[in-house]
């Protein structure tokens, strides 16, 4: 894995350096210095990325089955959240934070024409998302 590939993965999965560096349990700046080109990527970090990739794009299928069932996806949307304690709120058993569930619900709707995304409101009876 080069430095670019790991930024862009990293980018794409919609996290941050810190998440990353914490997720490997290594220091945000040696995130920095791999991305920079400065240390070599150990293997061991291009496996975890990759199984973060795996992850993620098992959850953007199940995502696109959910909403291919639904004959008119728009009036469905699919809801995400603003922040990372809105997030955990709804899904404690989640380490991963609301930018990346916002970068899987940009590939959902990639997939589904018509689909619609709203942020989850804090009130009774709002929909779950993913």
């Amino acid at each position: 894995m080069t430095p670019a590939e790991l930024r862009v993965v990293r980018e794409h999965l919609g996290l941050t350096g810190d998440w990353i560096a914490d997720h490997l349990q290594v220091s945000p700046r040696t995130v920095r210095h791999w991305e920079d080109g400065k240390y070599p990527i150990p293997d061991r970090i291009r496996i975890a990325i990759e199984q973060l990739e795996q992850t993620t794009a098992d959850v953007v299928g199940a995502g696109v089955d959910a909403y291919r069932d639904i004959p008119d996806p728009a009036t469905v949307p699919l809801i995400t959240y603003r922040t990372d304690a809105d997030y955990h709120t709804h899904h404690p058993e989640v380490s991963w934070p609301a930018s990346w569930h916002r970068a899987v619900c940009a590939r959902i709707a990639d997939e589904v024409p018509g689909l619609t995304i709203d942020y989850w409101l804090p009130r009774a009876g709002s929909p779950e998302c993913t």
